[in-house]
Parts: structure tokens; C-alpha cells; sequence
């Protein structure tokens, strides 16, 4: 019988650099995420960076997973390969699947300068050329010297990218696209500033064969090495849509065919993430940063969102098998570029529109678990996430049959399955609390129920059709379960 699934995304932004102990953490760590309900993990980048701080995003050489003396240290911000493959190995012991973080639209920290003709471009517009063409001295030479030709005898030039961000001659920084033959922008990739395939550092050039070559060598080694059950994809936008396709389909065909992949698009156009699945073939999930950015302006509305419009314009409701739904992530955490953080108070509500209800994989941020370090410490909601976690595994299944009808009180009920009968029923509100006649089947009938939230301490009995009178408070959120099911104990239901 099949379990509902979670991903947990294993890191934030914050995290200790050189003294981290992240994959030795994460290997002590599994035995608790897998009795969480955990079914997947996503790790960040485990590349090394452009130094022992780097949080995974400034990749510098995708063969070295902390085991080369390069860039000032021997391991990654997280650890090293060896602790890396360790952690994996326990993850895979509790039958947790392993997503890794994959950067592939840049390199950072080249090893060399290099000479190579470039023009200027509108940071607003990258289709107009605002310069002459002229030469500039960039780091854009990549020989590995820590490693060698371990692995790998492949080096990068600037052949191999379409453009850079820093003139060393001058220390200018610009949007330098590089010119050449076969040379110039991406298509392929979002309209967003004329032409987004440039965002930082080096920027990779997919219409270099023997780019598009290596790339898929090291995808094949790279799974081959660490055996990880799949790719988180970074910046998916800004890299060209066939490319990424047919990628998938490389690996998929050489390596294992269940192979998971999971874009970022972080884009508010429910037009782009159609359009996007369609030019990929639909051959990846994508995080709906839609249903998110719903999330965040009901929290951040004072009690004026209109909750019946929380599913609108969603992934998950349009495209419910490719959504990977989240709260928050390390992008959207305090201080961060894409900040947009979904207020503490709504943290439950949210966790419950994303756990307790059909569609969607959906993600736990282990900031919103764990805390952010940050400049200021934030808490976690590690009890109120687990309480939910745990409804979900055990009782979020079956028919689902929606409340949705109340600007500020919505709700729903799952109605259960052959393996868990008795469902659950969901209600919360981000305004003034109140209760909410919802129906959770005549196999109930007679039953009490209890809030496993432990927000309402009231039981409630279900009448002869089925119905209950369920209430909740004042921005919260309540979970009604058959309080004679709550009471068992957890390890004689069913964990198959």
C-alpha cells in the first residue's frame, strides 16, 4: 500500500561554513526523518564552490564533491565525499530517496585569466548591444589544478560561454556577451530582460557540442558515483528548454528510468510553467511558486486575503502530477534576493494546504523545521509540521471533497481508502475563527472526533449522515481525526 509521499529540503541559507558538519548531521538525522514520513531529501549543492563558504550556487568544478584541495579547502561548506556518501548510504537504509541540488547555467572562480572579444548589452534588454565589440581579460580558464585529470580530462575555455559579469582589466562589471562564431545568446529560455540566459558568473554555452557532451558524461558519472535517486534542477529558466529535455531523457535512458527531476522556474506566469512543461515534454516537476506566493500575501494581508482564491492560478491545480508544493525555501527565506517569507502565524496553515490535501509532492523547508540562523535567529515549527506530517502518513487519504466557499474559513475532508478509512477533516481561517459543517461520511456516524492540532479542545460527534460541526480559531488551523484512532498507538498503524 502505497505511502504519501514528502520531500524535505535538508538545508538553508544560513548554515555554518567551514566547521559544518551538514552530510554527518543529515546521516544522524535519518532514522528521524524516515519515522517523520520523510520519503525524499533534498541536499544542496554538493559541488565545490568558489570557496569553503560557498553555499553550493558559485560552482566551480561539478567532479570535485569534497574531495580535491581547491579553492582553500579539501571538503564542500557541507563536509566531504566520503561523509557525503555516507549520509546518502543511510538515507537509502531508511528508504528515503536522495534529490541533489545540480547548478548548470554557470562556472565561478576560474583558474586563468583569458583575452576574447565581448559587447556590452542593456542589463534591461540583453538583445541590445550598447558597445563596439573590444576585448576584455576575464577568469573564464578552468584547468582543475587540485584535481587534475581525475575523472575528468575536460577544460573549460571561454569558448565554452556565452557571457561573463567582470572585465579584469578595468574591474568593470557589466553583462558582457561574448562573441564568436555560433556565438550569442540562448533561446530556449524566459523573455524576462529580452533574453534571460545570462544571470551570474560564467555564463554556460549549450550550443558548444563538446559543452553539451561533457555535461552529459559527468551527469552519468556523477549518478553512477553517488547513486542519488535524482536532480533538483537551479535556474531552469535561464537555460535552453531542449537542453534540459533531452538531458533527462540521456539519463533516464542510461542510468534508471524512475529517475526524479524537479525544476526551479521561479516565475509568477502560469502561462510560463505551461509553456515550459510543454517544450521539455513534460519530463520534470516544477515547485509551484504560484500556490507560495498565495501563501505569502494571505499572510501578509491582515486578515483580507480571500482564501477561496488560494488554489488560483496554481500549478497544483492546473498541472497537479508536475507541482512540488512548498511554504518557503531557502530563495524566499529573510534577507535573501527572492525574499518573500510567508508569515510565522500563517506557517500551519500553509504546511496543512500543502500536506493534508491530494495533489502535489510537497516540500518541508528546513528553516520552517529546524530555525534559520540568519542575522537573527527565527524558530522552527517543528511540532505543529510533525502533527501534520504525521496526518498525513496516516490518515490524509482518499476522496477529497472541498470547503472552499468562505472568504476567511475554508476546509476540506479526505474521505480515506481501503488502508486508512476514517480520513480526515481540515478547516482553518486566516480572520476571525468559526466552524464549518463539512461531511466526512456515514461510515463515521456516531463517532467523536478530536483537533490532533490540539488548537481545539472540544470533541465533536458526527450525527447519523455523516456530518460534523467543526470549529477552529482565529488564525488557525484544526485537523479533526476519530479521537478512538488517535488514541492507538502509532506504531500498529499501517506504515506500508
Amino acid at each position: 500500500m502505497a505511502r504519501n509521499g514528502i520531500m524535505f529540503q535538508y538545508f538553508e541559507w544560513f548554515m555554518d561554513g567551514l566547521d559544518s558538519r551538514l552530510w554527518i548531521n543529515l546521516k544522524e538525522d535519518a532514522k528521524h526523518l524516515q519515522e517523520m514520513g520523510v520519503t525524499g531529501v533534498w541536499i544542496p549543492p554538493v559541488f565545490k564552490g568558489t570557496s569553503p563558504f560557498d553555499t553550493g550556487y558559485g560552482i566551480y568544478d561539478l567532479y570535485d564533491l569534497g574531495e580535491f584541495d581547491q579553492k582553500g579547502s579539501v571538503k564542500t561548506k557541507y563536509g566531504t565525499k566520503a561523509e557525503l556518501l555516507e549520509a546518502i548510504k543511510a538515507l537509502h537504509q531508511y528508504n528515503i530517496q536522495v534529490y541533489v541540488d545540480v547548478v548548470l547555467n554557470h562556472k565561478a572562480n576560474g583558474d586563468e585569466k583569458e583575452t576574447f572579444k565581448v559587447v556590452e548589452v542593456d542589463p534591461s534588454d540583453r538583445n541590445k548591444v550598447i558597445t563596439e565589440p573590444y576585448e576584455i581579460e576575464s577568469w573564464t580558464k578552468f584547468t582543475f589544478p587540485g584535481r587534475g585529470n581525475q575523472y575528468s580530462e575536460f577544460k573549460w575555455n571561454w569558448t565554452h560561454f556565452s557571457g561573463v559579469d567582470f572585465n579584469e582589466r578595468d574591474k568593470k562589471r557589466a553583462i558582457y556577451r561574448i562573441e564568436g562564431i555560433n556565438k550569442g545568446w540562448s533561446q530556449g529560455v524566459n523573455f524576462e530582460n529580452g533574453n534571460f540566459d545570462y544571470l551570474m558568473f560564467n555564463n554556460i554555452d549549450y550550443k558548444h557540442p563538446e559543452v553539451v557532451e561533457e555535461i552529459r558524461k559527468w551527469a552519468l558519472w556523477f549518478v553512477n558515483e553517488t547513486g542519488v535517486d535524482g536532480f533538483r534542477f537551479d535556474a531552469v529558466k535561464h537555460i535552453n528548454d531542449y537542453f534540459m529535455r533531452d538531458l533527462i531523457r540521456k539519463i533516464r535512458g542510461e542510468y534508471r528510468t524512475d529517475f526524479y527531476f524537479v525544476g526551479e522556474y521561479w516565475s509568477q506566469s502560469s502561462g510560463e510553467l505551461n509553456d515550459y512543461l510543454n517544450n521539455i515534454g513534460f519530463e520534470m516537476d516544477l515547485f509551484d511558486v504560484n500556490l507560495h506566493f498565495n501563501m505569502h500575501r494571505a499572510s501578509t494581508s491582515g486578515g483580507y486575503y480571500d482564501m477561496r482564491k488560494i488554489f488560483d492560478d496554481t500549478l497544483v491545480k492546473e498541472h497537479p502530477d508536475y507541482a512540488v508544493t512548498f511554504v518557503d525555501n531557502h530563495d524566499s527565506q529573510p534577507t535573501q534576493g527572492l525574499q518573500s517569507w510567508v508569515e510565522p502565524w500563517f506557517k500551519p496553515l500553509g504546511y496543512a494546504l500543502i500536506l493534508l490535501r491530494k495533489d502535489g509532492y510537497p516540500m518541508i523547508f528546513y528553516g520552517d523545521y529546524y530555525g534559520i540562523k540568519g542575522p537573527e535567529f527565527i524558530e522552527g515549527h517543528q511540532s505543529v509540521i510533525d502533527k501534520l506530517m504525521y496526518i498525513r502518513t496516516y490518515h490524509a487519504y482518499g476522496e477529497e471533497v472541498d470547503y472552499l466557499d468562505h472568504t476567511d474559513i475554508i476546509g476540506w475532508v479526505r474521505m480515506g481508502d481501503e488502508g486508512h478509512p476514517y480520513g480526515c477533516a481540515v478547516i482553518m481561517s486566516n480572520g476571525s475563527g468559526g466552524e464549518k459543517k463539512m461531511n466526512v461520511g456515514s461510515i463515521n456516524q456516531g463517532a467523536v472526533y478530536a483537533d490532533y492540532t490540539g488548537n481545539q479542545t472540544v470533541k465533536i460527534t458526527i450525527d447519523n449522515e455523516g456530518n460534523g460541526l467543526f470549529p477552529c480559531n482565529t488564525g488557525q488551523v484544526s485537523v479533526w481525526v476519530r479521537d478512538n484512532v488517535l488514541t492507538k498507538d502509532a506504531s500498529k498503524e499501517d506504515e506500508s
